[in-house]
């Protein structure tokens, strides 16, 4: 610890503004204002010296931890009782944003983590997906921080644009159940979603209605990440197993991600709590110090990046985040038709 002391402090220092920063501007989000942040210091500051180390901690077991804590905000049962409408609308835009990632991949030869990345975050929920995934996948801090550059990217896009979308295809002013399972199910992360469900509340003084419902199926949609990185996870090993027997060998310990075991068992001890009536007011700190932990690990992977090869590189992973994002707006708003929603 002690050797980590000093760039831990850094992130945290840099994380601390971008935080409250953040609730200033929720559209734009405290990740994504670190992230940026680092990534301008890191510009004039090469050479990390004894900050090298905790800045890597950071980035790595920081951003463990947030999503161990994120796990305490989930009530599994109230979730799937809630997200029972949104789910087949879930579960479509999941699959069409995963297979034009993996087909665009294929297509464009865009490197095998950026598309994984973009794709988990744009079809779960932006930061916190790929802040789960990126460990599984051994991904580095370029990667992410590109990632998490074209998710913000469209996430502004669609808070601001989505609103006007809703009125023009004629969306039910009257109540917000409509707008409030689009901006669920087709906006990428959560800052964005509360945005732009916000505004349509503001729009037509529907009060919470659609904020309400907007983060309901958002958090129905976030519980995907256990299913996707447990699958990403047992790729990684069947990958490294096959390695492993021409090299050293394979640890299936070493190999499968047991911070996504205790994300689990966060679920289940806030379902487990509430269901014995224990306030969920008792998890809110939890959730808070989550959310600040993703904030200090953007900061550190920020640092670790490299913004001039960034903007180089960014062309193809811009056009993957856009045809996801197409992608889960179309098939969001067809499932919608279909099952009579809109």
């Amino acid at each position: 610890m002690k050797k980590n002391i000093f760039g831990i402090l850094v992130c945290l220092l840099i994380a601390l503004p971008s935080y409250f920063l953040g609730k200033l501007f929720p559209v734009i989000g405290g990740a994504v204002i670190a992230i940026l942040l680092g990534m301008i210091i890191a510009l004039f500051w090469n050479d990390k010296g004894r900050a090298a180390d905790g800045i890597k901690f950071t980035s790595k077991y920081i951003l463990q931890a947030a999503v161990v804590l994120l796990g305490f905000g989930m009530n599994l049962s109230v979730v799937f009782q809630t997200g029972k409408q949104s789910l087949p609308i879930i579960i479509c835009t999941i699959s069409i944003s995963l297979l034009i990632a993996w087909l665009l991949h294929k297509v464009m030869h865009i490197p095998s983590n950026i598309s994984t990345l973009v794709g988990v975050g744009s079809s779960i929920c932006g930061g916190s997906a790929i802040a789960a995934t990126a460990p599984v996948i051994d991904a580095d801090d370029s990667e992410v921080a590109q990632a998490i550059s074209v998710i913000f990217f469209f996430n502004v896009l669609a808070a601001i644009l989505f609103p006007i979308v809703g009125k023009l295809i004629g969306f039910d002013t009257n109540n917000g159940e409509a707008f409030g399972i689009f901006a669920g199910t087709a906006v990428n992360d959560t800052s964005s979603v509360t945005a732009a469900a916000a505004t349509w509340d503001s729009m037509w003084n529907l009060g919470n209605q659609t904020l309400d419902k907007a983060v309901t199926v958002k958090l129905t949609r976030t519980l995907a990440i256990i299913p996707i990185t447990l699958v990403l996870a047992l790729i990684q090993a069947k990958k490294a197993k096959a390695e492993g027997e021409a090299t050293k060998g394979f640890s299936l310990k070493k190999s499968f991600p047991l911070f996504i075991l205790f994300f689990i068992f966060a679920t289940v001890i806030t379902t487990i709590a509430l269901k014995f009536g224990v306030s969920g007011e008792v998890f809110t700190p939890l959730k808070t110090l989550s959310k600040f932990f993703i904030v200090m690990a953007m900061a550190a992977i920020g640092l670790n990046s490299n913004i001039v090869k960034l903007i180089k590189t960014g062309g193809k992973p811009i056009l993957l985040g856009a045809a996801c994002w197409i992608g889960i707006t179309l098939i969001s708003l067809l499932m919608q038709h279909l099952m009579h929603i809109w």
